[in-house]
C-alpha cells in the first residue's frame, strides 16, 4: 500500500492521566471517522512535561492502563497507531518510550529516547531530562503495510545520524512525537523536520501536544508533515486540533530519481556505522 492517511492529534495534556487518555480516546475516534489508517499522538501525551511528573505518571510496560487503552482501540477501529511517548518504567529506571501498534493492538515496536532534551538556553528554557530518565540505546524501524517507519522521539530529530542510520534501514517515513517549546520551536522546530525529510527524500511527522499557557511547560505545538521534496505540507498551530494529511509514498522514488542524493554519497570516503 502506497499511500497513506496520517492523523496528526495535537491534544492538550494536563495533570490528569484519566482525562489525558479520555482525550487522547476521544482524538483517536475521530481520526478513525474521517479514514485515518496512521493516527499520531504527541510526546508525553498522558502527562504533562515535567521531570516530577514523569516519575509520578510512570508506567510498567505489562500493567499500563495507558497502553492497555490504545491497544484496544487499535483493535477495535483496526488502524495503526503510533502512541506518540509515556514515561515508561522498568526496574527503578524510567524512560521517554513510543509505541506502535498494529491493526490487531499489538505492540510491534518501541523506541526509548534516546537523545536526552539537557539545555541551558541564556533568556530562554532550561530543562534537564537526565535528571529523571534514562535514555535508550536502540535505532528502532518498524515493518507496516506501509512499508518500513522509523522511530524517534523530539531531540531526537536534533541528529541526523539517527535518521540516516533509520533510512539506510529502509524507512520510508521518519516519526517524531516532540514537545519542543517556546524557545526552540519558533527557531528551529520547521527547519529540523524540513532538514530531515530533505537530508533522507522522505516523509517526516512530527505531532506535539498543544500550548497549555497553564502548564509549567509550553509546548510549541506546530505538529507538521513534510515530504520527501522538504516541503511542509501540513502544518498546525499552537491550538489543540486533528489534522489529516494523505501522503503518496510514491514520491520517493520520484524524488529521489530526479535528484538522487543517496545513490550520489560517497560511500567509498565515509559512512554512517551503527553500532
Amino acid at each position: 500500500m502506497n499511500t497513506v492517511k496520517i492523523a496528526l492529534c495535537q491534544m492538550d495534556v494536563i495533570d490528569n492521566k484519566q482525562e489525558n487518555i479520555s482525550k487522547a480516546t476521544s482524538m483517536i475516534n475521530e481520526a478513525v471517522s474521517l479514514d485515518s489508517n496512521f493516527i499520531v499522538l504527541p510526546e508525553m501525551f498522558n502527562c504533562p512535561y515535567s521531570n516530577d511528573k514523569f516519575i509520578e505518571y510512570a508506567e510498567e510496560e505489562n500493567s499500563s492502563p495507558t497502553l492497555e487503552s490504545i491497544s484496544k482501540l487499535a483493535k477495535k477501529h483496526q488502524v495503526y497507531i503510533l502512541a506518540g511517548s509515556i514515561p515508561e518504567k522498568e526496574d527503578t529506571r524510567i524512560y521517554n518510550t513510543s509505541y506502535l501498534f498494529d491493526r490487531k493492538g499489538e505492540i510491534i515496536a518501541k523506541h526509548r529516547k534516546m537523545h536526552l532534551f539537557d539545555v541551558d538556553v541564556e533568556g530562554g528554557i532550561y530543562f534537564k531530562e537526565s535528571d529523571t530518565l534514562t535514555p535508550g540505546n536502540e535505532f528502532n524501524v518498524a515493518q507496516t503495510e506501509f512499508g518500513k517507519i522509523g522511530m524517534g522521539i523530539c531531540y531526537d530529530v536534533r541528529f541526523p545520524q539517527l535518521a540516516q542510520i533509520n533510512v539506510k534501514k529502509g524507512a520510508r517515513i521518519l516519526f517524531y512525537p516532540g514537545a519542543f517549546n517556546m524557545t526552540t520551536g519558533p527557531a528551529h522546530w520547521e527547519l529540523l523536520f524540513r532538514s530531515r525529510a530533505l537530508d533522507n527524500q522522505v516523509f517526516c511527522i512530527g505531532v506535539a501536544p498543544a500550548l497549555n499557557e497553564d502548564a509549567s511547560y509550553h509546548s510549541y505545538g506546530h505538529s507538521i508533515a513534510v515530504n520527501p521534496w522538504g516541503e511542509v505540507i501540513c502544518q498546525l498551530d499552537y491550538k489543540e486540533e486533528l489534522k489529516t494529511v494523505d501522503i503518496n509514498l510514491d514520491e520517493i522514488k520520484k524524488v529521489r530519481n530526479e535528484i538522487p542524493v543517496l545513490k550520489n554519497k560517497r560511500n567509498d570516503l565515509y559512512e554512517i556505522i551503527e553500532k
